[in-house]
Formats: structure tokens, C-alpha cells, sequence
């Protein structure tokens, strides 16, 4: 990636001038290798970290305006405090927006300000590129006004901040994970109590490789919302509407007798989101111990759910799945994120690498699509990566 900081000072004008100090942050994109169909508030997720970043340098201005630099579009918008909201047509930089205002609820200074983005997460395929944007950019302020102000408490004000410039629900998760990761380490991640528990990878001789189908999406949000209305449902019937249920309190049970009684797609999605919280927490055992053919097990049986019970695959994600799990050498492959097209993934070893991608000649001859292969490592969370001198030892 581009050095953040010359590309700020380029852009700006600021030259060597070392009185206008720049402060830039970086933050991942991440992967659910579980659980990212799940309960919304209450989800349990097995994820990481990835080895794709966005970066997002700071600096002071002597006016009031609050401008901003797409380095990799060669984008530039601009608003001010008074004016700070939402805007459809400034698109990426309302993420950064979102992060201004933590600040400035803050009662910290926020007069004129210069930002500039820059990142190589693969956008629209489920990485959380966006929320790599906020994320960055709460950190880079942090360290700009020198904010007293904990980890916690920064990520519990993204979230409140973000409902309100977006006007919806968002899921705090993806800032959890951002800020928690550890290079090499998996994460599980609980919604409900945001508590992260990191568990070391024993998948030191694999690869991990993310495959854009580019199946183009049409009509997914209508879908999703379907299938949250169902798990609604469903969980209102398991538990007689009792106040505070959640299906974490059936994960333990076995529900398929009562179960029987639920119409039937609202039973299949209902059986979904329960028998994947049981494998979040079996594939982090599995982790620990390396029992590797118990953790390809996991991961396939989650896939044949999303596909059969939560039924948001799509035939060209499952050939991709399918084509990868018959080769010898792949350990684990598994759709990711929203689904109806997106991304699978997979580990895999060195030594297959070129057969796997060998076959995927016939994906794009059988479908028509091209598919883009990410190769990735499990990788850290955001930090600081230029400070204000003052703060350099």
C-alpha cells in the first residue's frame, strides 16, 4: 500500500512542514468463517482478522471545512461541522463523517480537518471495507486529540453513531473483531455480551484463499429481511414469547421434536441459526486441539445449513465449494457473508494451490463469471501508524 501519510501531505500541501503533524490509523477487513447468519444482537461468530487494510490519516486545518481525499479513486468531498450528516453522493466519506461526530459529542475541538483514505480490501464481497473506514478513522482521531477514551467506550459510540447518520440497526460486531484480532489467531466473538476470545491457529501449513464468484446480487436485502422475520418468528414460538429468550437457550437441547411443530420454513431457518451457535463453539474446540477432520467436518455441514436450511447459496457458490472440497489438500471450504453470490472461502495447502485453481477455468466456462481469487493471512487489528511527534519515543 501507498505510504498514507506523503499522500496526505501531497494532497494538502503540508510539505515537511512538521508543525502540522499527521496522525494515521489502519484497520483490517475481516472474515466469518461461522456464524455470520445468525440471531441479529445476539449472533456468535467465528472470525478473523484479515491481511487487508484501510488506512485513514488526519490532519488540522486553519479554516473550518472539513475536507476529504479518496487517494485510490482520486475522489475529493467536503462539508463542515454545522452541515455534518449523511449524504448519499459523498458515498465513502460518510464513514469517515461518523467518526467526526463521536469526537465532537466528545466536546473535542472540531474545527477544519483534513482526511485522506486509502485501502486494498476488496470492496462489495462481504470483507467489511466500510467498517474498516470507520473503524481507522476513530482511531486516527483518537490519537489526534490524544482522547482519553477507551476501546470499549469508542466502539459502543461507532455503533450508536452509525445508527444514527445511517438511520438503521447496525451490528457492532465487525469493530469488535477490528480492534480485538491477533495475527495468526481466530476470534469468537459473542454479539450479546461483546466479549472476544481469541484461540492461536493451528493452520500454519494452510492457505487461506477468499473467491469472488462475481455472481451479481439482485434483491438480497428483501431476502435477508425474510429470513430475520422468520427467526423471529421462530424463536417466539420455541420460547412462548418469554421476555429476554434467545436461541442460545435452545443450542444445548435437542429440538428436533419440538421443532416438529413450527411451519416449516420458519423450522428450517430456526434449525439453522441453532445448530450453528453448537458449531462455533465445537469448531473453537477443534481449533485448540488441531483435530483438523472434525474442523472440515464443522465447516461443511455449516455450509450444506446455509444451503439447505437458511437457503441463501446459489448454484455457482456451491460448485465453487464442492469443486474445492473434492480435492485432496483443502481442509476446510465454506461460503461467506450476505450470500446469493459473494465470496467462499477456503484453506488449503500450498501444494494444490495451482490444481485448485486449474479447475476453476471450468467455473467461468459452466457459469460465465470470472471468479477473482484473495489470497490472505489471519492478521492483526487497528492500530496507530504515524502519531503526533510529541508521542514518538
Amino acid at each position: 500500500m501507498m505510504d498514507i501519510g506523503f499522500i496526505h501531505r501531497r494532497e494538502y500541501d503540508l510539505g515537511d512542514d512538521r508543525s502540522e503533524p499527521v496522525v494515521a490509523a489502519e484497520s483490517p477487513g475481516r472474515v466469518h468463517y461461522l456464524g455470520d447468519h445468525g440471531e441479529p444482537k445476539a449472533g456468535f461468530f467465528l472470525s478473523s482478522a484479515i491481511d487487508r487494510y484501510v488506512r485513514v490519516a488526519v490532519s488540522a486545518r486553519k479554516d473550518n471545512s472539513l475536507r476529504f481525499y479518496a487517494a485510490d479513486l482520486g475522489e475529493r468531498k467536503r462539508t463542515t461541522l454545522i452541515n455534518l450528516k449523511y449524504k448519499r453522493e459523498d458515498r465513502w466519506a460518510n464513514y469517515i463523517k461518523v467518526a467526526i461526530y463521536i469526537f465532537a459529542q466528545l466536546g473535542y475541538p472540531a474545527k477544519g480537518l483534513n482526511f485522506t483514505v486509502s485501502g486494498n480490501i476488496p470492496q462489495h464481497i462481504g470483507l467489511a471495507s466500510s467498517s474498516a473506514i470507520e473503524a481507522a478513522a476513530v482511531m486516527a482521531l483518537r490519537g489526534f486529540y490524544k482522547a482519553a477514551i477507551s476501546d470499549r467506550e469508542l466502539l459502543k459510540r461507532l455503533a450508536v453513531s452509525k445508527v444514527l447518520f445511517f438511520g438503521k440497526e447496525v451490528s457492532p460486531v465487525d469493530y469488535y473483531i477490528m480492534f480485538a484480532a491477533k495475527k495468526d489467531q481466530f476470534l469468537v466473538m459473542d454479539e450479546a455480551s461483546t466479549e472476544v476470545k481469541r484461540v492461536k491457529s493451528p493452520l500454519a501449513k494452510y492457505r487461506l484463499l477468499v473467491m469472488d464468484s462475481r455472481v451479481p446480487k439482485m434483491g438480497v436485502e428483501d431476502e435477508l429481511r425474510q429470513r430475520q422475520e422468520d427467526i423471529k418468528r421462530g424463536l417466539e414460538l420455541l420460547s412462548s414469547k418469554r421476555q429476554g429468550a434467545t436461541f442460545r437457550d435452545f443450542a444445548a437441547m435437542d429440538l428436533m421434536e419440538s421443532m416438529g411443530n413450527l411451519p416449516e420454513e420458519i423450522r428450517r431457518r430456526s434449525l439453522h441459526i441453532v445448530q450453528e451457535i453448537r458449531r462455533v463453539n465445537d469448531a473453537a474446540d477443534t481449533l485448540k486441539r488441531a483435530d483438523f477432520s472434525y474442523f472440515s467436518k464443522i465447516i461443511s455441514q455449516s455450509h450444506e445449513s446455509l444451503r439447505d436450511l437458511y437457503e441463501v447459496s446459489c448454484p455457482e457458490v456451491d460448485w465453487l465449494v464442492k469443486r474445492a472440497q473434492e480435492l485432496d489438500g483443502v481442509l476446510a471450504s465454506r461460503m461467506t457473508g450476505q450470500g446469493f453470490g459473494g465470496c467462499t472461502y477456503t484453506f488449503i495447502r500450498e501444494d494444490v494451490v495451482k490444481e485448485y485453481r486449474k479447475r476453476l477455468e471450468d467455473y467461468e466456462r459452466i457459469f460465465g463469471f470470472r471468479p477473482v481469487i484473495h489470497e490472505m493471512k489471519l492478521a492483526s487489528g487497528c492500530r496507530l501508524i504515524a502519531k503526533r511527534p510529541e508521542e514518538e519515543p
